[in-house]
């Protein structure tokens, strides 16, 4: 009787390999799309020409209307009304603006100062000729010239920063993605930090004002945004970090917007969810570090024990 092993063999392996090399693409570079960064330069928005006058721009902020949706802590401007009240006026509570300078981009934060749906990639869904106005509204000069106001507005921002070293990867979440992402892992919840209550009523007084802050939340964006504490390992650095600098890139017509974070922004953003998503990684890393030595000291002690036992044995 004829082998046909072989056969059977060589079937296996063409169906293996058609397997491979039609399927495997297409799940890899059509369900789930490759993007190349693209460094955060925001190379759409218009370059930034103008040298801004930071005490000109605390004098348009403070007149432009911008304390009537935003809390300045820094400048002492608290926030103009509670995070569920914003949300529900907003969709999504307003960033206090102490650090915006150190957090995003500045040619981000001119742009959104002029035109927020362009600059925060959401004009799909705001369309002014259609009567869809961005809960932020764009700013239209104080009858000078537009661009060096904004210049100043955005100096302004910076001069009252921190400086971008001294961000932390906590800072940089909680203003560029802790509105609407909760990371339940470290007890952040959209509208701050669910810490320990001494009375119940406390907690679930509490847990009622995230829900409705989420409800505010869902209504806006459609949906509610995931909770992020596991996200680094379910997805990678590279997705995560090319996503917040455009999520246009995977998702056409999501509601989610540009962030507009800097790329140092980002890699501390990347930081903290690395850090909520693995609570013993420097722990870990340390220990690894400690094993490693352990083992060189090891072979050294057992390589010169086996030159001793085999010199006795000469």
């Amino acid at each position: 009787m004829k082998n046909k092993e072989p056969l059977i063999l060589a079937v296996v392996i063409f169906f293996t390999l058609v397997t491979y090399y039609l399927v495997e693409p297409y799940a890899h570079h059509v369900m789930h799309k490759q993007v190349e960064s693209e460094n955060f330069a925001y190379a759409d928005l218009p370059a930034l020409n103008k040298k801004g006058d930071a005490a000109n721009g605390k004098e348009l902020v403070a007149n432009a209307g911008c304390a009537g949706c935003h809390s300045i802590e820094k400048a002492g401007m608290p926030a103009p009304m509670d995070v569920i009240m914003a949300a529900q006026s907003y969709g999504v509570n307003p960033p206090d603006l102490s650090n915006a300078g150190a957090i995003y981009d500045a040619k981000f934060l001119a742009d959104l100062i002029k035109n927020p749906a362009h600059a925060l990639k959401v004009e799909h869904k705001f369309d002014a000729d259609k009567g869809q106005m961005h809960p932020m509204v764009p700013f239209y000069g104080m009858g000078g010239d537009i661009d060096q106001e904004v210049a100043d507005m955005v100096a302004y921002l910076q001069s009252i920063a921190v400086s971008p070293a001294d961000v932390t990867p906590k800072m940089a979440f909680e203003n560029a993605c802790g509105r609407c992402h909760a990371v339940s892992y470290e007890k952040w919840t959209q509208i701050g930090t669910k810490s320990g209550f001494k009375h119940k009523k406390d907690e679930l007084a509490f847990e009622i004002k995230v829900l409705e802050y989420q409800d505010s939340l869902k209504a806006y964006m459609g949906k509610l945004p995931p909770d992020l504490s596991m996200y680094i390992r379910s997805r990678n650095e590279h997705y995560v970090s090319t996503f917040v600098e455009n999520p246009q890139n995977y998702l056409a017509g999501t509601a989610m917007p540009r962030v507009g974070v800097t790329a140092d922004t980002a890699a501390k953003v990347i930081e903290y969810m690395k850090d909520a998503g693995d609570t013993k990684r420097h722990e870990r890393e340390e220990i690894g570090k400690s094993v490693m030595i352990y083992i060189i000291i090891f072979a050294i002690f057992a390589f010169l024990w086996k030159k001793q036992v085999w010199r006795d044995l000469k």
